[in-house]
């Protein structure tokens, strides 16, 4: 059997970084041993190279470093070189994890020209290894879908999104995007930080803040970025004709659609994709002209269940699959530019940004996951600021707390214009009252607006009492 062997490492020494090599791997009594010739064994180390050309051959014919997969049998000690870890099938050789520097070797097994099945099973087990809880493949056929698009886009429920009317049905038709693509693999990374304060806890405090909490740590769209793109590297050394490009809601690409087709999951009520583990994590896409074989549509397991309709406090989903955008929080709250609708103000709650109401009632929701990841982990307290805190911000605070945050894209006028809303929301005391007037005069007008109408609420019940 032939493996592709991929090194790459941290020593500035070595002769060469991440040069890919074709070696033979050995089965001896059971145990799967990787051999690596001279050549690339000695090239780890330039101290190294002229002694070990010296030794003689192993018994199994290969000189230099071996390499080997014992299953994580802990009865068997480290070989010669470095003792390997197992990703099923034997898709990973390298060091273990602690032990500093040194090689990492990634062995993929070179799939017969056709055995894309191998390809693709290969490739869900890097999907896993990098944080990928679910993997399918899909056609990318969506034309059937795009009518239901283009009404959505006609009866304008996309607010301001205008780049959602610019690319129109081409959101249904991946082959605008990828002239090649032959099928779309769509991907699922879960978020809920599990150090995260409570959502329920946060949202029945009004003096509290709540921001989704997708957005408490680093922007996902680098994140899962980072990992699809490591991900197509393996796909390209399993099989190097692949062509393609990855996705992480960066261009007209119909998520929801793609990850429904392929099977991930079904499309809830609330318009989000649901699986068996819940929604709470990110979608990314890596198409390609490779013919994988395509894993078949589930169907959908909402039944007569209406949770996300009634629980949406603007009623933004005004009917199972339909979401008039204009209304739902995440949208006034993120890519609505201007004044936020007074009617809709009050409903708003303590939301500064974003909303997960509609998941959090999810039934499916129970059976989610909730990750330790560090680049999700809260920062600076954001699962459960403050509001009057938090608006006693300046703009160099806000950029600094935000600095490689999604929420740092809404900028600091929207971030005030959001936090004046949740305070028009709060009970009424004397330190609300304190820090609005604080910003009574405002440079931006969209500010002063909010924080008008906001002491104009706590004014009212004062005179009422």
């Amino acid at each position: 059997m032939r493996l592709h062997i991929f090194v790459e490492t941290d020593r500035k020494e070595l002769l060469w970084v991440g040069k890919t090599v074709a070696v033979e791997m050995i089965n001896r009594d059971g145990q799967l041993r990787v051999g690596l010739n001279q050549g690339v064994g000695g090239a780890f180390d330039r101290a190294a190279v002229a002694q070990r050309s010296k030794q003689p051959p192993h018994k199994g014919g290969f000189a230099g470093t071996e390499l080997t997969n014992e299953k994580d049998d802990p009865t068997v000690g480290p070989k010669r070189g470095q003792r390997c870890r197992s990703l099923a099938g034997s898709s990973f050789v390298g060091k273990e994890p602690g032990t500093g520097g040194g090689v990492v070797v990634h062995a993929h097994p070179i799939q017969p020209q056709g055995d894309w099945g191998g390809v693709k099973e290969a490739l869900r087990r890097a999907a896993a290894a990098l944080g990928f809880t679910a993997m399918a493949v899909g056609d990318g056929q969506l034309e059937h879908e795009e009518p239901h698009l283009l009404a959505w886009l006609a009866a304008g429920c996309y607010g301001e999104m205008d780049y959602m009317a610019k690319w129109g049905g081409d959101r249904a038709r991946v082959r605008r995007l990828v002239p090649e693509a032959q099928r779309v693999i769509s991907l699922f990374f879960p978020y809920w930080p599990a150090e995260a304060t409570a959502a329920e806890v946060v949202l029945t405090d009004p003096a509290l803040g709540y921001l989704s909490r997708y957005a408490l740590g680093r922007d996902y769209h680098k994140v899962v970025r980072e990992r699809l793109k490591r991900l197509e590297e393996t796909l390209q050394r399993l099989a190097p004709s692949h062509q393609g490009r990855v996705f992480v809601d960066s261009a007209p690409i119909w998520e929801v659609a793609h990850a429904a087709r392929a099977g991930l999951g079904w499309r809830g009520k609330h318009t989000l994709l649901l699986t068996r583990h819940g929604s709470y994590g990110f979608l990314g896409e890596l198409v390609t002209n490779l013919p994988l074989p395509v894993d078949e549509p589930v169907p959908a397991h909402c039944g007569r269940c209406t949770r996300c309709l009634t629980c949406c406090p603007t009623q933004a989903i005004v009917a199972p699959y339909q979401l008039d955008a204009r209304r739902c929080i995440s949208y006034l709250t993120i890519e609505h530019r201007g004044p936020i609708p007074e009617p809709l103000r009050p409903l708003i709650g303590n939301r500064i940004y974003g909303c997960d109401d509609c998941q959090l009632v999810c039934p499916w929701n129970r059976f989610a996951q909730t990750v330790s990841h560090p680049a999700f982990a809260p920062r600076h307290g954001l699962d459960a600021p403050a509001l009057i805190e938090l608006f006693g911000w300046d703009e160099v605070t806000f950029l600094d707390r935000f600095a490689g945050s999604a929420v740092r894209r809404i900028g600091y006028e929207r971030w005030l214009r959001n936090l004046a809303v949740a305070l028009g929301n709060a009970p009424t005391t004397p330190e609300v009252v304190a820090v609005l007037s604080n910003r009574r005069d405002d440079a931006s007008p969209l500010v002063r607006e909010h924080v008008a109408w906001a002491l104009a609420r706590h004014h009212e019940r004062q005179r009422t009492g």
